[in-house]
């Protein structure tokens, strides 16, 4: 963060700074930060009062807090933490030379994220790139990732979500891109915005925050995001199989890892990604015609394609056991688009190295009307791709299951097994997989699979 003394970071936000007499001398310098457990050296701690926790009460021993109410440590005191702290990142960003680059979608957000920050950082350099770690893509997490920013950042990589109409607009009010891409308009959240068009709409706020001379950077195959171009005077750069920025000659490796021909504007550069799924490639795509709006060749951007890791935890998170069974953790988050993605990828690798697929799959949350019928489509989806196990977690999830057995595909369907929760799931595991097979466990954060695949991969 660029360094603010607490009587600054007051006048910017519209506070009054508590504490002793030196409390408005005290300096900052290092990032907001919200989980007093993992205080940050010379930050500014954001306590927030929540439904079961109020953050005031633990922050003895902070450094400096913006909070509603005075603390034990010297304390700018706002009406609303929250709103304070995106007034605070907003004056930061415009203090930095920094360039936002800003993209949200219903999935491949974190995985287009990480590639765009792993180009960046590997041809501007590891301290010029701030990027947006874990799920801090909301009206916190946004702020929190502008003020690790300081007088040396180049580029912030912003991942932005949405659970309303006007959500995105608000928080590119804190970080104005200058670059923002859409990735794609599916079935996330559909229960809490009530359909895909109001999605669409909401996710095309971020196009509207661009100035004219920004980049727009659109995916060609999405009709709905497609449809967003009239809403930028940005330029628009599209991507896709009909895109300005496209892919071809795509091969999987024993892994289920993509390689492929990037093509854009008459030139072409092989890419060979480290992570796995066909749907990696559209990813990479995003992140790369993102990366030549900023200014970056497509040879040099293909070169750091190739090289970035997988950056983000549980996110199709390949693991191999020394007895050879491959695991894929893909346990963060699921709704039916992104869980059809991690099926494609599972077959891919059990085709490749002619293993037997499981899939250990719960609950997609935020469904709405659609919990049923989203389900019953991944039934469906991995039937048709031919799993051959299918490892149902909890009633909730219970929809899948009924799609498989009625499916018509007889013989040839998966194998059902329903367990009522993950300690069950874990357990068929152990007695029933072994070092021929391919397991992916996937499901929405709150039915907490990972600790299935945790435990799987320790054996």
């Amino acid at each position: 963060m660029i360094p603010m003394r607490l009587a600054e970071i007051a006048e910017v936000v519209g506070g009054v700074v508590h504490g002793d007499g030196n409390a408005p001398e005290v300096l900052v310098t290092g990032p907001a930060y919200v989980d007093s457990r993992s205080p940050v050296s010379d930050g500014l701690f954001l306590a927030v009062v929540g439904e079961r926790v109020d953050g005031h009460d633990y922050a003895a021993g902070a450094h400096a807090v913006l909070g509603s109410r005075p603390t034990d440590a010297p304390t700018v005191v706002v009406p609303d933490p929250v709103e304070a702290l995106g007034r605070l990142a907003r004056h930061v960003v415009d203090r930095t030379p920094a360039t936002v680059l800003a993209l949200t979608g219903s999935q491949g957000k974190t995985g287009t994220k990480d590639y765009l920050a792993g180009i960046l950082r590997r041809l501007a350099g590891d301290d010029a790139v701030v990027a947006t770690e874990g799920n801090g893509n909301n009206e916190v997490g946004v702020p929190l990732t502008v003020l690790r920013a300081g007088a040396d950042t180049r580029f912030l990589v912003v991942e932005m979500g949405a659970r309303g109409i006007g959500h995105i607009a608000y928080l590119c009010g804190i970080a104005p891109p200058r670059i923002a891409a859409a990735l794609n308009v599916g079935t996330a959240h559909v229960g809490e915005f009530g359909g895909r068009e109001q999605i669409a709409q909401a996710k095309g706020e971020i196009v509207e925050a661009l100035p004219a001379d920004g980049a727009a950077v659109l995916n060609a195959d999405d009709p709905l995001v497609a449809a967003m171009a009239p809403r930028t005077a940005a330029r628009v750069v599209t991507f896709g199989s009909e895109g300005d920025m496209r892919w071809s000659g795509l091969v999987l490796d024993e892994l289920g890892r993509p390689g492929f021909v990037l093509e854009h504007g008459g030139e072409s550069a092989a890419v060979q990604l480290l992570q796995t799924g066909v749907h990696q490639a559209q990813n990479a795509a995003a992140a790369a015609a993102m990366a030549l709006a900023a200014g970056f060749p497509l040879a040099d951007v293909a070169g750091a394609l190739s090289a970035t890791p997988a950056a983000s935890r549980w996110r199709m998170e390949l693991h191999e056991r020394p007895d050879g069974m491959v695991v894929i953790n893909d346990a963060y988050n699921a709704n039916p688009d992104s869980v059809r993605a991690a099926l494609e990828a599972l077959t891919a690798i059990g085709e490749k190295r002619g293993r037997r697929t499981i899939a250990v799959l719960g609950e997609m949350k935020e469904l709405g009307e659609e919990h049923d019928a989203g389900h019953r489509a991944v039934g469906a989806d991995a039937a048709r791709l031919g799993v051959a196990v299918v490892v149902v977690v909890g009633e909730p999830a219970s929809g899948i299951g009924d799609a498989i057995l009625a499916s018509g595909e007889g013989d040839d369907a998966p194998e059902v097994i329903r367990t009522e929760g993950r300690d069950a799931a874990l357990a068929w595991l152990r007695q029933n997989a072994g070092a021929e097979d391919v397991v992916l466990v996937k499901a929405s954060r709150g039915a907490a699979l990972e600790w299935v695949a945790e435990g799987l991969v320790t054996g």
